[in-house]
């Protein structure tokens, strides 16, 4: 039987990958039927590009291996609670759970009150503490 926890280590797996790659370290992998059908990091810095947050990179690759849009029996386990952009993304795919690690009081999208497709179910703090410390270590360095 596989546990958030464990699912949610498979993305900080992620994350980490982006720590090394100088992106801000957020990872995200999505799963259907408890197996892991997306792994995506941020690729922002790498692309030059804005949108390719981990979330939207993992959206676009597991509804490509779905062969459909929605991300129905889906669950997207990120470190970081996601940004309204990706919010927007994941509400339009009908994502049915989103488990998140640390909160994003400045810039997620709970913090700015908004909310995702009225069936997605959302746990939030699994894995927390490594997650904020990830992204603490990350920020910590650039300044």
């Amino acid at each position: 039987m596989f546990t958030d926890e464990y699912f949610m280590k498979m993305a900080f797996q992620e994350a980490q990958t982006a720590f090394e790659k100088d992106e801000v370290p957020v990872g995200c992998i999505v799963v259907y039927n408890d197996r892991i059908i997306a792994r995506a990091h941020n690729l922002t810095e790498q692309l030059n590009d804005v949108t390719a947050h981990a979330e939207m990179q993992a959206i676009t690759a597991a509804a490509n291996l779905l062969g459909g849009k929605y991300l129905i029996n889906c669950t997207m386990y990120v470190t970081l609670e996601p940004c309204v952009m990706c919010a927007g993304a994941l509400a339009w795919s009908q994502l049915s759970r989103l488990v998140i690690g640390a909160r994003d009081e400045q810039r997620g999208f709970m913090s700015k009150n908004l909310s995702l497709h009225p069936k997605t179910e959302i746990v939030s703090g699994i894995m927390e503490t490594e997650c904020s410390a990830l992204i603490r270590e990350f920020f910590r360095s650039k300044r």
